[in-house]
């Protein structure tokens, strides 16, 4: 009943600081509780939400929760917003010895960044009974003790307070003592047994007597101790200390073992009467562990270790005793000084572990708050971290401090803080704790992408594949995940009629360029574009650079041969020379271009074939054909020649003409050598063609005989093999015949194996035998003038009539003649020739088709051109003056292709005048001659 009625005025109490708290400033509010002791778990201590003026609801939104550090008495009921008991409150073990225990709890809300300090009293209840430290005393009294003496009796302790605690002793009743209880300073009862009337040992030797020790409690509690009361022999002088109180101060740093004090008594009989042995009289059990009393000497020692923190004094009391049992006792008190031997705690209650990058200054970072167990200057403390990190400490209330930011962050520079807090007292010496507080700094999108460069080029030859890696870009972004996830594009435009997505391509992840398409230099040279960089944060940023690509020149063109050009109904082009040419006369010009550049448009002219080739030579820059020797009778009329034209590329590309020179002076010798050629050509082409028939049919039947012979012997073989075994037991003595084997017919096939190819034109059927013990036989065949080897090499197997079907490339368009430049008919004429010379270059070719339909006409005796002779009738059409001197001078002015140079009309070699430096050409030729 007690208890309840001290709960409901703690509650009236509680009101009352309630509507006191409501007045006050946040960093000061103070609320008071009033509990007792010993509640269930989960009792109400207090309503905070109702005492704050809040709804429960309120105090969760806002992060409301207790931060107080150690051990946690206290919890918050968020549902009901009140102050509930975390444990059952002990309050002898929490403020043993303190008359008023208070707890105190910190109450932070971290919505609004508050904090609220809440103080609860812990009153008592009687709930510990008083107790004797020893459960019987013995005491030994001299039978001539005068009334009057007294004896000290062990002091009983009760932990509780106030009428709880110890309030009175009671002897039981005897004849011969009293009970006499004195107070100590601090409050402590202390009994005294007292001698009311002389003892006599022979009477009774032994008293046995029964203390008690009750508190005011209701109901009350009491405890008991036996005392036996030993009645000696006589003892008449009790020992006397020499001190009623000894005192001493002593820091709470000395080590184990040190001597603290030393107590004397004396006594003044002698023997073991004078002897006097020391003892504690009263004190608790904390102060028996931590000191120790010398029986014989009186030294008081320590032998743990003191801590002001846990008490600041210990009181206790020495009784001296001598042999005859006569008592003193004296009063010891040990007051413990602070030292500095406690470093400052730091308690972090409330952290973020990371904060954006742009976060504004003042952002909580952390709610710490600092302790020091000692006291004075020892225990004020001081929090500080590095001043150069962008945060800044603010104290908040009490002990209580908050970690801010103070300057921007920037996670690109820094993106983890490992924040030092160091908290330090104000003692000697100086003790600090540092607490260690992560952040990591998180990233926001505030750093576009950027490229290693401003600009980029690349080179990449043509006729590359397509499809294939061509180049690579890559941009950087400080920022991380999403903000650092590039994305690459390029931009589009129109190229010759096509978007540039058609050319190339880029891998939007790694930023590797593709070629879509294969280049063509001689179409374009270079592309430029532009290359987007993109990150995937939000907003997007990104950064562009510009990109070239330069088309590499590949040698893939051939030379294409613009002069001498073929008609178009497959006959070959002329060119005359007369007989009497001497050495380096100009027969005619071979001009080719390439459609490259650079050293794969440079050529060289070569003469891969000819039918005198010690007869012309092919200038190896210029292409011009000259006569290497003067002109013989044994010389054919009708001179073929194939020449090469090749570019300087790797691999080099060539082109062939072929090139027909008449040798004549005038026409009609012309025609009339033609006819006779003609007529030999083809009687030597049908004799050639019935040989060839005849070879084929000889080599198929000899090879259809050996078949059948092979055959025979093989079967004549197999038969014999098969008589062996049928009859091997009687042909036992008999050897075996020499039979041919296998291996002997597959050396007569390979000996006379052989090829044979025939086609529709007699001409080009070849007989070929690959034995390795004879030579290659080749079957000639009569060319258009004269017979040439049956095989040639395959890029020479080209006839005069299959020059024209060469396939040509097209001409390049940057090429251009100008009308001076071209060969043809417009070039310088002697001045003193007459007559009318054709001036295109269609009555060029026409004049050269009437020059070949009048040979074929002359052959068949059914001309037509009419005329006077040497006109071969083009004087109808030209004037009477026209000759074959005037075939048109093919030497004018003409631009090659991949070189300065331009050629000049030599007009004096066309007019049989020998250059500078022939006169020795022209004796070597006579004594050619000669021989």
């Amino acid at each position: 009943m007690i208890s309840l009625h001290k709960f409901s005025v703690c509650r009236g109490r509680i009101l009352l600081y309630c509507l006191l708290g409501s007045l006050w400033e946040t960093g000061a509010l103070q609320i008071q509780y009033s509990i007792p002791e010993e509640m269930e778990k989960g009792s109400f201590v207090g309503d905070i939400a109702k005492d704050l003026g809040l709804e429960p609801r309120k105090l969760t939104e806002l992060g409301a929760r207790i931060v107080s550090g150690g051990k946690q008495h206290f919890a918050l009921n968020v549902r009901s917003g009140s102050l509930v008991t975390a444990d059952r409150i002990d309050r002898e073990k929490i403020c043993l010895g303190i008359s008023t225990c208070l707890l105190n709890v910190e109450f932070f809300m971290e919505g609004e960044v508050k904090i609220y300090g809440i103080e609860v009293e812990v009153t008592d209840i009687n709930d510990n009974a008083p107790r004797f430290r020893t459960n019987e005393v013995e005491i030994k009294i001299n039978e001539n003790a005068s009334p009057g003496i007294r004896f000290g009796l062990p002091s009983a302790r009760d932990p509780d307070v106030g009428v709880n605690s110890l309030q009175s002793y009671h002897l039981s009743q005897n004849n011969h003592f009293s009970l006499n209880v004195l107070s100590g300073i601090d409050g402590v009862k202390y009994p005294e047994l007292v001698l009311e009337r002389a003892l006599d040992r022979e009477e009774e030797s032994v008293h046995h007597l029964l203390l008690k020790a009750l508190d005011g409690g209701d109901p009350g509690l009491s405890g008991t101790a036996r005392i036996r009361v030993l009645v000696l022999d006589a003892n008449d002088n009790a020992p006397v200390f020499t001190q009623s109180e000894y005192s001493v101060s002593v820091p709470e740093n000395l080590p184990k073992g040190t001597l603290l004090l030393g107590v004397k008594a004396t006594d003044s009989d002698e023997g073991v009467n004078g002897e006097v042995t020391y003892s504690f009289r009263n004190i608790d059990d904390q102060a028996s562990e931590i000191f120790h009393l010398d029986s014989r000497t009186g030294e008081l020692l320590l032998v743990d270790s003191l801590d002001y923190e846990e008490s600041k004094i210990y009181e206790m009391e020495i009784q001296g005793q001598d042999g005859g049992g006569l008592l003193t006792s004296a009063k010891v008190l040990v007051r413990v000084l602070d030292v500095n031997d406690n470093a400052p705690e730091v308690t972090v209650t409330s952290f973020t572990s990371s904060v954006p990058e742009n976060s504004p200054p003042g952002t909580l970072i952390a709610f710490l708050k600092v302790h020091d167990r000692d006291s004075g200057d020892n225990g004020h403390v001081a929090c500080s971290i590095p001043s150069h990190l962008p945060f800044k400490l603010e104290k908040s209330y009490a002990n209580y401090y908050s970690l801010v930011i103070d300057r921007a962050l920037d996670r690109e520079q820094i993106s983890m803080y490992n924040i030092t807090v160091t908290a330090t007292d104000q003692g000697i010496p100086l003790l600090s704790t540092d607490t260690h507080i992560a952040l990591r700094v998180e990233d926001t999108n505030d750093n576009p992408p950027s490229f290693g460069q401003t600009s980029y080029s690349a080179y990449i030859p043509e006729n590359n594949a397509r499809g294939s890696s061509i180049y690579s870009v890559t941009a950087s972004d400080p920022d991380t995940e999403e903000n650092a996830r590039l994305t690459y594009s390029i931009s589009d435009y129109i190229l010759f009629g096509d978007s540039l997505s058609s050319y190339i391509s880029i891998n939007s992840e790694t930023g590797v360029l593709y070629a879509l398409r294969s280049f063509d230099y001689e179409r374009f040279r270079d592309l430029q574009f532009q290359v987007t960089a993109k990150d995937a944060g939000d907003p997007a940023l990104s950064s562009n650079v510009s990109l070239t690509l330069f088309i590499l020149d590949q040698n893939d063109n051939a030379p294409e041969i613009l002069y001498p050009t073929f008609p178009t109904d497959g006959s070959t082009g002329v060119e005359l020379a007369p007989r009497s040419a001497e050495p380096g006369y100009l027969v005619t010009k071979v001009v080719a271009v390439d459609g490259d550049s650079g050293q794969n448009a440079w050529l060289f002219y070569h003469l891969q074939k000819a039918t005198e080739p010690a007869l012309f030579s092919v200038g190896l820059h210029t292409g011009e054909i000259r006569t290497a020797r003067a002109f013989q009778d044994k010389d054919a009329l009708k001179q073929s020649l194939v020449v090469v034209v090749t570019d300087n590329g790797e691999p080099p590309l060539s082109a062939t003409v072929s090139v027909t020179v008449v040798v004549a002076d005038s026409i009609p010798e012309i025609l009339s050598d033609l006819s006779n050629l003609k007529t030999v050509v083809h009687l030597e082409d049908a004799s050639l063609t019935l040989y060839l028939v005849i070879a084929v049919a000889v080599v198929s039947s000899l090879f259809l005989v050996f078949i059948i012979v092979l055959l025979v012997i093989k079967l004549r073989h197999w038969r014999n093999s098969q008589l062996l075994q049928s009859s091997s037991g009687q042909l036992g003595n008999i050897l075996p015949s020499q039979f041919v084997g296998l291996d002997g017919v597959q050396a007569f096939l390979q000996t006379y194996s052989h090829e044979v190819s025939l086609t529709m034109d007699s001409r080009k059927s070849q007989l070929l035998f690959p034995q390795t013990n004879y030579a290659d036989t080749l079957i000639s065949q009569q060319s258009c003038e004269k017979k040439e080897p049956l095989l040639i090499p395959e890029d020479s197997r080209l006839s005069v009539r299959d020059t024209a079907l060469i396939s040509q490339a097209p001409p390049n368009t940057d090429w251009r003649f100008s009308q001076a430049q071209r060969p043809g008919t417009s070039g310088s004429q002697n001045g003193d020739e007459g007559g009318t010379w054709p001036n295109n270059q269609f009555d060029t070719e026409m004049l050269q088709a009437m020059i070949l339909a009048s040979a074929n006409e002359a052959a068949d005796g059914s001309s037509t051109l009419g005329g006077g002779a040497g006109t071969m009738g083009l004087s109808a059409r030209y004037g009477p003056q026209f000759t074959l001197q005037h075939v048109p001078d093919y030497r004018q002015n003409v631009y090659i292709p991949g070189s300065t140079a331009t050629l000049a009309n030599a007009a004096g070699k066309r007019d049989g005048k020998a250059p500078a430096g022939g006169n020795g050409n022209k004796k070597k030729s006579g004594k050619k001659e000669k021989k």
